[in-house]
């Protein structure tokens, strides 16, 4: 079987370059060739062509196979070069392999050069396999290290939110007591009311903490992301402004997705965000869907994800080229992207963690002439698109039963001691699982519900809940909590319906209460 070859042949002897392209033939090689004799002949080769293998005599006037060397080795060309020489002395011979020849042959003995070629070739090829393979072992790495870094970050961004969540309940309940106690017209009712709203904004950057942590409780359904799309597009296109053009190409059908709807909304906000800080003249912004199918290869290597049928939305800016640093690190928090833009903030931080937390990957391809596109994709279901939630009418009503409120943090356990005694309710307050279990223990009535944070020193809540229904089983149970670590509730080891999600307010708190007694 005939193999490729492409040479090219630094030879000013016509007849020598001549006899040896026909031992090349003779040899079986299916030959490309150039033959050339100077340096400028040699340059432009290098040039315009690949090569397999440079053969060249030893000196020519003008000319020599040391001086080809040092062009390859300028240009950092993998190409080996193999001297085919008339006459050329063992120091000299010696001196050219040391310079980076990798054999020479003398012309009047040729036996010699195909099995010299062929090892060449071979070499060659397994230096190329062993660099790529330390490349890709280098990215490997390189992700791996970002990976545990945005972990990390994740761990820090959720204890913080969780922490914070506890502070806001405690302000915006004590701000609620407040109020209830003040007359319409007490000119200090509007600042409270305005601590309450400083109170919401700050909820609403803790969610995007946790989204970036991906501990925040999700609300995920089946759903056409096409549909998202449309929902939201207009809203964008306000956003954008005119001097940017919006374009969306949706493909039908599409296939369905498990995410929570909000959290994609924010998705699109974000990029959009982003694309509109990096184009401050104008541009253009389009949002694409397409399934596709994403091979093993490119699931470990590029996305960190299952291989499968995915749905990929892609959204494209036409803003300035990303540098490659600046690509790798886009989505650590608070990153400063370049080309006079502001710092990306939460924001494409936030885009990360919702993705990863719906078991898919991202990628960022960022070309000059072609601007920025973040691809995103999502693990394709086959279930059926999930029925809106109808939230129940709940009557909220003064209770009389009595409640175990389990809760470290003094100020939210102040708050919903004080909520529930308000209205009608026996509290046992505990600041730790230990008194708890020691309330349980000497209590001797009734007690119909435990209120159980979450994330407690020494116990879980859910583990704080299976001891005390051991000894109680007829109890009640909700928990409440800033993120549900270490993902209980994802895991279903606290179901979403038991669950309160802080800050809590009065209100949120006495509906839930009944919600879980009365079912």
């Amino acid at each position: 079987m005939e193999t490729s070859l492409s040479a090219l042949i630094i030879e000013d002897s016509p007849s020598d370059a001549e006899l040896l392209v026909a031992s090349l033939a003779r040899a079986g090689f299916r030959l490309r060739h150039q033959i050339v004799d100077d340096a400028a002949g040699v340059a432009q080769a290098l040039k315009k062509e690949s090569w397999d293998i440079v053969i060249s005599d030893h000196s020519m006037p003008g000319f020599s196979a040391t001086g080809a060397l040092d062009m390859i080795k300028n240009q950092n060309l993998d190409l080996p070069l193999i001297i085919v020489s008339g006459t050329i002395e063992p120091r000299v011979a010696v001196a050219a392999m040391k310079a980076g020849a990798a054999d020479f042959v003398m012309k009047d003995d040729l036996t010699r050069l195909i099995p010299a070629i062929e090892r060449e070739l071979r070499e060659t090829q397994n230096r190329r396999v062993r660099r790529k393979a330390e490349q890709e072992r280098e990215s490997f790495r390189e992700q791996l290290s970002q990976s545990q870094k945005m972990e990390s970050l994740g761990r820090f961004a959720g204890g913080v939110a969780h922490d914070f969540n506890n502070i806001l309940t405690a302000m915006s309940g004590f701000c609620h007591f407040l109020l209830d106690g003040m007359a319409p017209e007490d000119p200090k009712r509007e600042d409270i009311v305005e601590i309450m709203k400083a109170g919401k904004r700050a909820a609403a950057l803790t969610k995007q903490l946790l989204a970036f942590s991906r501990r925040q409780l999700i609300e995920s359904r089946v759903l056409d992301l096409n549909g998202v799309v449309a929902d939201v597009e207009k809203m964008l296109r306000r956003m954008l402004g005119e001097e940017i053009t919006v374009e969306t190409r949706l493909a039908s059908p599409l296939g369905r997705i498990k995410a929570d709807p909000a959290q994609l909304e924010q998705i699109l906000i974000n990029l959009a965000n982003y694309a509109r800080d990096a184009m401050p003249g104008g541009g253009s912004f389009s949002i694409e869907t397409a399934g596709v199918v994403v091979d093993e290869a490119t699931a470990q290597r590029t996305l960190d994800i299952q291989p499968g049928p995915h749905v990929m939305l892609s959204l494209r800016h036409s803003g300035p080229a990303l540098e490659e640093e600046t690509r790798r690190r886009i989505f650590e928090p608070f990153f400063a992207l370049g080309h006079g833009m502001k710092g990306a903030g939460l924001g494409l931080a936030v885009v990360y963690g919702i993705v990863r937390q719906c078991r898919g990957g991202v990628f960022v391809r960022s070309d000059s002439g072609s601007g920025t596109t973040f691809e995103l994709y999502f693990p394709r279901v086959e279930e059926q698109p999930s029925a809106l939630a109808v939230e129940p009418s709940i009557q909220l009503r003064q209770g009389t039963e009595t409640i175990l409120l389990v809760e470290d943090d003094e100020a939210v356990r102040k708050f919903c001691h004080r909520v529930l005694v308000q209205n009608g309710y026996t509290v046992l307050p505990a600041p730790t699982p230990e008194e708890a279990l020691r309330v349980c223990r000497e209590y001797e009535q009734p007690i119909d519900l435990l209120i159980s944070d979450i994330v407690m020193p020494v116990m879980y809540g859910h583990e704080l809940a299976k001891r005390i229904t051991g000894s109680r089983p007829n109890i009640r149970v909700l928990y409440m909590s800033g993120y549900s670590e270490h993902g209980i509730v994802r895991n279903e080891l606290v179901m979403p319906e038991d669950f309160l999600e802080k800050p809590i307010s009065p209100n949120t708190l006495l509906a839930k209460v009944r919600e879980v007694l009365d079912f």
